[in-house]
């Protein structure tokens, strides 16, 4: 696990620098226009990290300049440049597009090196974006391809990718050991320190899982040596420190620790102080000081808030939750138990399980297939000419046979392509539905079809918040699983609530539940919707309340406020979609929540001014709101029965809202 993320750097690293010397030392300088092609290839790489536009203005010089001469392998390298400076700015899918129209380019004209290099690049992508089967596959094509140009150094890092994929599922660390041993050898001929470095301290994690600590030792020691305190070396010390914190020699654990944090720091590497401060963490936890564990996992929170979703956070918040709780701390508890649950682990299922040991076969059994090939070539062809008399003499039973199995097969194959779509169409229809739990149907729509939402405004929007009183005192002494088990109940009967009024609901806060009517498809009937809603959600508190008392539990007393006005609703975000609303409405209806009390249903002026004529309501005065100022409220009493819901869309009662924050 630690070295997880430095895996894909690693990867990354050992794809990039042959790019350029290739472009330098592969191309065959036909000409000085073809020359100037390859200087403005080698340009462009200086400046993928400082300056990406130029890189890709210079690329794309050298495609046009290529494609003007015919100089085909200068158009293969041209295409990958591109694909590069596209990978680094983020843009996965032109990266990919580049990548396979310069693989196909190389595989015209049977340039395996070229061939081998594109497969890892594609590879980097997927393996980028956690989709571990097909960076397997790539990797182990350029694996392929590499040996078939008996280019070392291509070798070397299809080998260490391929381990790098292995590495992640425990099931299949031997097979990942398997490829970082044969890896090892080539480095040190290559004289690769870096490679040497990561590879070793990879395969000394790999035997430290497996409980051999003199050997996982022998290869933290062998990366130390190989890096010379330089960077990568972090990782090693830190690897060392979790295996001392594992014998219980916490000194010598502490002191590793220590050095890779010293080092992280030096080079602002921030996967490794999470890591380190976490590992400094665990380390006091042991020792049963936790007020410096959690100092500790604080820091490493701290620098973890700028990195992307990853195995190394949730660790972390595993860590605190259960720190907290071991400090009687039950409110962080549930906070971050709450927060490593969010974070999925997705990386492997049973049937990528299967893909992978299938991957590796089916490879297998062509690169053996290939060297049976090449080994009897001559007996094959010696007895081809008595093959050729047998076929004679079985022709009529053989193609009698053939027909036969080709019936069978394409009826199997039939068979199977009627399964498989009964399952994608199945798969299609969970993914729908598990979408509209997420949005609301027209924006889920709007995602499908452009692939990206645009936010609208809306001038008349009723926004809903909740909250339960003296909840922190109510659940300090309640476990984390009860806790999450009781919000979820009232939280299930908030939802279908507000369904039954045609609402929409927004978030959960903690303990707080926030919804909105009139979006995103406008709804004039939304006020009283709203309003009748909050009323039930309270007479639903009330009746449970009951029920809770008659069993000896505490109530739980909830407190409700509404506004009415207009706001921005839209998607945040780019890897886990939010449908979202903000505005100076949002920040009133929040303050309506927390000046009402417990059991009550407190509105803002311009609510009453919409539902007066359907709900009796009691005006409670100018009321002081933070970030408000004095603002006339009112509890909701009970709705008129006698008036059906009609709704004074008309002018808005004025409220001074100045100096809002959302």
């Amino acid at each position: 696990m630690i070295l997880k993320k430095f895996i894909l750097c690693l990867c990354i690293l050992l794809i990039q620098k042959p790019i350029i010397a290739q472009v330098e030392n592969e191309g065959q300088v036909l000409s000085k226009d073809t020359a100037l092609v390859n200087s403005l290839l080698k340009e462009s790489a200086t400046h993928y990290s400082d300056n990406r536009v130029k890189a890709e203005a210079l690329a794309i010089q050298a495609k046009e300049l290529a494609q003007k001469l015919d100089f085909v392998e200068g158009l293969a390298y041209s295409l990958k440049t591109l694909g590069i400076v596209k990978f680094f700015d983020g843009k996965y899918l032109e990266a990919l597009d580049y990548y396979n129209q310069s693989l196909k380019i190389f595989h015209d004209i049977e340039d395996n090196v070229g061939i081998s290099n594109l497969y890892s690049n594609i590879g980097v992508i997927y393996y980028d974006q956690a989709d571990y089967t097909k960076a397997l596959e790539n990797y182990l094509q350029s694996l392929k391809y590499a040996e078939l140009a008996n280019n070392k150094l291509r070798i070397l890092t299809a080998l260490n990718n391929v381990g790098g994929v292995y590495s992640i599922k425990p099931a299949t660390k031997e097979k990942a050991l398997e490829y970082y041993l044969k890896a090892l050898p080539l480095c040190e001929e290559l004289g690769n320190k870096d490679a040497l470095g990561a590879i070793a301290v990879n395969i000394g994690n790999i035997y430290f899982d497996k409980g051999d600590h003199k050997k996982a030792l022998d290869y933290f020691n062998q990366s130390l040596k190989a890096y010379n305190e330089s960077n990568g070396s972090q990782y090693a010390y830190s690897a060392i420190g979790k295996m001392y914190l594992k014998e219980g020699n916490y000194n010598a654990s502490l002191i590793n620790l220590n050095k890779a944090l010293s080092l992280s720091e030096k080079l602002n590497d921030d996967i490794s102080i999470v890591q380190t401060f976490t590992g400094l963490g665990n380390l006091f936890v042991v020792q049963g000081d936790y007020p410096i564990a959690l100092s500790y996992y604080k820091k490493a929170e701290s620098y973890a808030a700028n990195m992307p979703v990853n195995d190394d956070i949730k660790d972390l918040y595993k860590a605190m939750a259960a720190t907290f709780e071991k400090s009687d701390d039950y409110h962080n508890a549930y906070k971050y138990q709450s927060l490593f649950s969010n974070i999925k682990d997705s990386i492997y299922n049973i049937a990528s399980d299967k893909k992978l040991t299938s991957l590796q076969f089916d490879f297998d059994l062509q690169k053996k297939e290939g060297e049976i090939k090449i080994l009897t070539k001559d007996k094959a062809l010696n007895e081809l000419q008595l093959q050729e008399e047998k076929f004679a003499r079985n022709a009529f039973a053989a193609g009698l046979a053939l027909v036969f199995l080709i019936a069978i097969l394409i009826f199997r194959n039939y068979r199977a392509k009627v399964k498989t779509n009964k399952i994608l169409d199945h798969q299609k229809d969970q993914i729908e539905h598990l979408l509209l739990n997420i949005l609301p149907a027209e924006v889920a729509k709007e995602l499908r079809e452009s692939g990206y939402s645009t936010p609208r405004e809306y001038e008349m929007v009723s926004v809903l918040f909740t909250d339960f009183k003296s909840f922190t005192l109510l659940t300090s002494n309640m476990p984390p699983q009860e806790l999450v088990e009781e919000l979820n109940t009232w939280f299930m009967a908030f939802d279908n609530i507000i369904s039954k009024y045609n609402l929409e609901k927004i978030k959960t806060i903690g303990d707080s539940y926030m919804c909105a009517g009139g979006i995103p498809t406008p709804d004039d009937q939304h006020p009283y919707n709203i309003v009748k809603a909050g009323l039930e959600i309270q007479e639903h508190i009330i009746s449970q309340n009951e029920i809770r008392k008659q069993n000896g539990k505490a109530p739980w007393d909830l407190r409700i406020g509404i506004h009415v006005g207009p706001l921005v609703a839209g998607v945040v975000g780019r890897m886990k979609y939010a449908y979202d609303i903000w505005g100076s409405t949002v920040n009133i209806a929040s303050r309506m929540e927390s000046n009402s009390e417990a059991g009550r249903v407190n509105i803002s002026a311009q609510t009453y001014a919409l539902v007066k004529d359907n709900f009796n309501c009691s005006y409670r005065g100018k009321i002081y709101a933070k970030n408000v100022g004095e603002v006339d409220m009112y509890f909701v009493e009970q709705e008129i029965i006698a008036n059906q819901p009609t709704i004074a869309m008309g002018k808005e009662v004025e409220v001074k809202d100045t100096n809002l924050l959302n």
